[in-house]
């Protein structure tokens, strides 16, 4: 288990308990105790659900009780971090189980609440669920709430493609819906908020590009000091992919550009070694090219398919008729976000968008020594 996994253990559901103890007026949880004994050996989300399934046997069974529990341990200030995660997601479950429109409101603002001690970005993905334009339409008001942590649930919570969190098919299904959150948080006061709304308009560039290239436009019509960041950092998946005219409203634009096939240092790579490269870009035109340079590993995967990865490299201005050389290693040493298998590879420079032919590697099962 990982660093991670051990955020919440039983230190952490002896005090929640103590807390919610406390503000249940000596309400016995004798299911979340339990839960301590089942947390060894288990993932953090697997630990969340052990936690949140022992309150939802122990909490009071209507949505007004739990509530109050929760309300009242807002009150203690021990009652932050991860130990949060599980109680909100109680909170969002009581209220859908009640189906009442009042219980619904309520846990929205409830959740509003529990979020600056920890997030609410996941439980809310349930309410989302169940009633999109409702949940969508509070949310939307809390993008002038005076806590940043509430307006950042607004963009954080409704985004598409939210790491962690459960799919929510309406939200892939209506990309639209959530322009006006957008348009109200890009040039927020908070760099946090500002964040979540490009990395929000980020995840629709998988369903809508065209809405996603409207939206960058329509922010960079009006522009504050911040905006371009904002822009940059939303369109990044489109810069990845070569989107013409994503690479033009960031100022990428000009020239003719010819990418030469990369050059390889070592066509074998240790496995716990590192590739190095170097290609030439060419800029074939009359005109000087202000270039954004990525460059894409083709991974090998468990099934022996082959799955392109893209990353940042960097940028140049290129002189008509002038030639660059970029050069980079990339590691394979190991990390958690990504397992590698052993077998060939390749490494692809692309120019704003224009890419190389591939440059093949093998990764070897050999360590590096």
């Amino acid at each position: 288990m990982g660093a991670m996994d051990e955020l919440i253990n039983s230190s952490v559901v002896t005090e929640l308990r103590s807390i919610l103890m406390d503000a249940g007026h000596g309400v016995e949880l004798p299911a979340l105790e339990r839960s301590r004994h089942s947390l060894d050996g288990q993932r953090l989300r697997q630990r969340v659900d052990i936690v949140r399934d022992a309150l939802f046997q122990d909490l009071p069974a209507d949505y007004p009780g739990a509530q109050g529990i929760m309300l009242g341990a807002l009150d203690d200030p021990r009652f932050t971090g991860w130990m949060v995660w599980p109680a909100t997601e109680v909170v969002a479950g009581r209220a859908l189980q009640s189906g009442s429109l009042t219980d619904f409101d309520a846990a929205l603002t409830v959740l509003s609440r529990l979020t600056a001690r920890l997030t609410a970005e996941f439980a809310i993905r349930d309410l989302i669920a169940a009633r999109p334009e409702r949940a969508i339409a509070t949310m939307q008001t809390w993008t002038n709430h005076h806590d940043e942590n509430v307006r950042r649930l607004a963009t954080e919570g409704s985004r598409a493609f939210l790491p962690w969190a459960k799919r929510v098919p309406w939200l892939v299904a209506h990309p639209a819906a959530t322009q006006g959150i957008l348009d109200a948080t890009y040039q927020d006061p908070a760099e946090y908020v500002r964040r979540s709304a490009a990395n929000h308009l980020n995840d629709l560039s998988r369903i809508d590009p065209l809405l996603v290239l409207a939206t960058a436009r329509r922010w960079n019509g009006k522009p504050d000091d911040s905006t371009p960041k904002v822009i940059r950092h939303a369109l990044r998946t489109l810069v990845k992919k070569g989107n013409p005219e994503a690479l033009a409203l960031l100022g990428y634009a000009g020239g003719r550009l010819e990418v030469k096939e990369p050059q390889l240092l070592l066509t074998s790579v240790a496995w716990n070694g590192t590739v190095e490269f170097s290609a030439e870009v060419v800029n074939e035109g009359l005109q000087p090219a202000t270039v954004a340079i990525d460059y894409s590993i083709g991974f090998q995967r468990a099934n022996g398919t082959v799955s392109a990865k893209t990353f940042k490299l960097t940028s140049r201005l290129i002189p008509p008729g002038e030639t660059i050389t970029v050069t980079k290693k990339h590691s394979f040493r190991p990390i958690t976000t990504r397992s590698y298998y052993p077998g060939q590879h390749y490494v692809v420079v692309q120019a704003n968008g224009v890419a190389s032919a591939p440059a093949h590697f093998v990764l070897d099962k050999q360590e590096l020594s």
